[in-house]
């Protein structure tokens, strides 16, 4: 269950927040029973079509069955959400006038409270959603952490005792051995005061010696298996050990992406660097700074002349100029080149013939290019081999193409030159905001036309 992020305000009810991420699957599932418990105080009228026909299920067995189904309601039905939040405010009067006050009950569940804020909508619902996933990942990763400590622990436990017991065995065996070599001495002793009787005395040897090699074998045989499960022992622990070396490792993992953009930033600052060196290096001139200022000397070209010189806004040259910066990054809206330029051609002529020219263009330029289509557009997944230096991007289902854009200009980092080309005003000013520069389709068309 997630929701796509409008752009603008809304009123101060909280109704036009929207969550920017999927719904944590704790408050999904809490979400889900508020309204199985609301729906049967619902007329068969009052309910969506698509769940009409659960309306004489009982709430366990709607909640089993009927889960998806009731989450993909409340979100898309506002007016079925209203109604399962009048029931809740009736079974939960306190909980919701708290909410409705800003001021949760700082002793309540967490999910409990996330989904509340849900489905009620009061100002600030966004935040507790959010708050709720993030708290049960931190309990679950805290969860985790603490069982393999309490097994680790165990596990050492277990093998001092192991080792204590092996020891005790052992210092057994040894008395006894001793014994043994004690007693075999004392019948060596009667033998030889006792000559007459040699054949009783060789008996008593053997027999002595018999017990000795048993008791020799029997504790050969003790200690071997100690010593296997001392290994047993010491391989559980190195288990447990790689285990809390994986979640730790996973923890860690999670500052990757942000790696990648300083990574790509630092790229970006070296590759500029290296072209401001490379103009340093030019010969000296004789300018002097005076020089540089506008003016109008006498015979020379007035101001409107030297004005005129600036390239337009439409001119495809200012393009090709953009695309010279270090690691830029070309962010084309498709079909709003597409249906610019060639509206007449089906949609996936329209695709084919953008995504050529583009080839092209990136490998002419050595930009990176990233063409995004209106996944609504579509009746059925496309079968597309994006072609060479150019990346291809589909919405996902709910998502426009405009705010795939937005996403891709919020994920580069500070200070990479990002030109986007789109004639919807709305793109244009949103991605301006956030650093890109933005570009006519109509200045791209010219560009590729060009060859």
């Amino acid at each position: 269950m997630a929701m796509v992020e409008s752009a603008g305000g809304g009123p101060a009810d909280g109704t036009a927040e929207v969550l920017d991420r999927p719904l944590p699957e704790g408050v999904r599932r809490r979400v889900v029973q508020l309204v199985s418990d609301g729906f049967g105080g619902l007329t068969v009228a009052e309910l969506p079509t698509q769940l009409r026909q659960y309306a004489r299920f009982t709430p366990s067995r709607r909640a089993k069955f009927a889960a998806n189904a009731m989450a993909s309601a409340v979100e898309s039905e506002p007016l079925f959400r209203q109604r399962i939040a009048e029931r809740l405010r009736e079974a939960q009067p306190e909980l919701a006038g708290a909410l409705d006050s800003g001021t949760p009950p700082p002793a309540a569940d967490p999910l409990d409270v996330a989904a509340a804020a849900y489905v009620l909508r009061p100002p600030g619902w966004v935040k507790l959603v959010t708050a709720a996933g993030e708290e049960v990942q931190r309990a679950d990763a805290e969860r985790a952490d603490e069982q393999a400590r309490a097994e680790l622990d165990r596990l050492r436990a277990e093998l001092a005792a192991a080792r204590e017991q092996t020891r005790a065995e052992t210092e057994g065996l040894r008395a006894e051995l001793e014994a043994a070599r004690k007693e075999a001495e004392s019948l060596h002793r009667k033998l030889r005061g006792a000559l007459s009787d040699v054949k009783r005395g060789e008996a008593a040897v053997r027999r002595a010696q018999a017990e000795t090699e048993n008791a020799r074998s029997e504790g050969q045989a003790l200690l071997s298996a100690a010593e296997s499960e001392a290994r047993r022992l010491r391989a559980r622990l190195g288990e447990s050990e790689a285990a809390l070396e994986a979640t730790r490792r996973a923890a860690r993992e999670g500052r990757s992406v942000e790696d990648m953009r300083v990574r790509l930033l630092l790229d970006t600052l070296l590759d500029s660097a290296q072209g401001l060196r490379r103009e340093l290096a030019l010969p000296p001139v004789s300018v002097r700074p005076a020089e540089t200022v506008e003016a109008v000397e006498p015979g020379r070209m007035t101001p409107k002349d030297i004005a005129a010189r600036a390239l337009s806004e439409h001119d495809p040259a200012i393009l090709d100029q953009l695309l010279a910066l270090p690691q830029a990054h070309l962010v084309v809206d498709g079909y709003n080149v597409t249906k610019t330029g060639y509206p007449q051609m089906p949609l996936e002529k329209q695709r084919l013939r953008l995504l050529g020219a583009l080839s092209l263009l990136a490998a002419q330029t050595g930009a990176e290019v990233t063409c995004v289509f209106d996944g609504a557009e579509l009746a059925a997944p496309v079968l597309l081999a994006p072609p060479r230096g150019v990346r291809v991007l589909f919405s996902k289902p709910r998502v426009t193409a405009d705010e795939l854009i937005r996403q891709l200009v919020r994920a580069e980092p500070p200070g990479r030159p990002v030109i986007v080309v789109s004639t919807d005003r709305e793109v244009a000013d949103g991605i301006a905001k956030a650093g890109a520069r933005p570009v006519a389709s109509a200045v791209l068309l010219k560009r590729l036309s060009r060859g």
